[in-house]
């Protein structure tokens, strides 16, 4: 069974058909990415995904489990996890807090507990911290753990928000432009962690990315949009060198 399935998915904004039959496919532990070019309708993909937005028709299923009609917070309960296009922490928290914000999905201490601070309160911070330290070291900011994560130099803090998805556990992850903003040594340092994260955390990958050089360099199967419709989907060479796509990308 995929981990993801997407069939005949639509959303309609009015008058404006923003995403139109789209299907798609992503086997476990798969790393795929979404391409196309501005306005094509992938992050309103995304939003569907995770219940930002109801689509008008069509279906997703995550390990064959319905996910639509469902809240975001059940979404991402049910596993998955996404990161933004505009990097979206908390400024004013450490790092090692916003990472452990990513945990309060799998906190199980009682509300009274959490309020003075009794019974299995302390065991559970405990194990929180430990693993969110854990995630901080696979990104190498384990030495940051107490910075302010609006100190970080920008590539620090797109691999921040990635380690925060990471630490609800998601078996589908999908990442809105990692590489937005990114120098080349960024990105390349990105890629390794990308390759890293699917490796140890056996996790399945979705990005959306204009980065064709990051794209080729990880992704195994591509899908193009443009204007809300599937244009293409095969391997990264495959697509890259699609008639439609270089049109689509470049104009006539």
């Amino acid at each position: 069974m995929a981990t993801l399935e997407v069939t005949g998915l639509g959303i309609s904004f009015g008058g404006l058909r923003a995403v139109d039959d789209l299907t798609m496919s992503i086997e476990k532990g798969g790393l795929v990415g979404l391409i196309g070019p501005n306005g094509a309708g992938k992050t309103t993909v995304f939003n569907m995904l995770t219940g930002v937005y109801r689509p008008t028709d069509g279906g997703i299923r995550l390990n064959g489990e319905n996910l639509i009609g469902k809240k975001p917070y059940e979404i991402n309960r049910m596993g998955v996890a996404r990161t933004f296009q505009n990097i979206r922490l908390f400024p004013q928290q450490s790092v090692l807090d916003n990472v452990m914000t990513g945990l309060n999905n799998q906190v199980q201490y009682s509300l009274a507990e959490s309020l003075l601070h009794v019974g299995s309160y302390h065991k559970k911070e405990k194990e929180m911290t430990e693993r969110s330290m854990e995630i901080l070291r696979v990104f190498g900011l384990e030495d940051s753990a107490q910075t302010l994560a609006s100190n970080l130099p920008y590539g620090k803090q797109r691999k921040l928000e990635i380690a925060r998805a990471l630490a609800t556990k998601p078996e589908l992850l999908l990442l809105d432009e990692p590489a937005a903003g990114m120098n080349p040594n960024e990105t390349g340092e990105l890629m390794d962690t990308i390759r890293l994260v699917r490796k140890e955390y056996q996790v399945t990958i979705l990005l959306i990315e204009h980065d064709m050089k990051l794209v080729q360099g990880i992704c195994e199967y591509l899908y193009a949009l443009n204007f809300g419709r599937l244009l293409a989907e095969g391997t990264p060479d495959k697509v890259l060198n699609d008639p439609a796509v270089i049109k689509a990308y470049l104009g006539d």
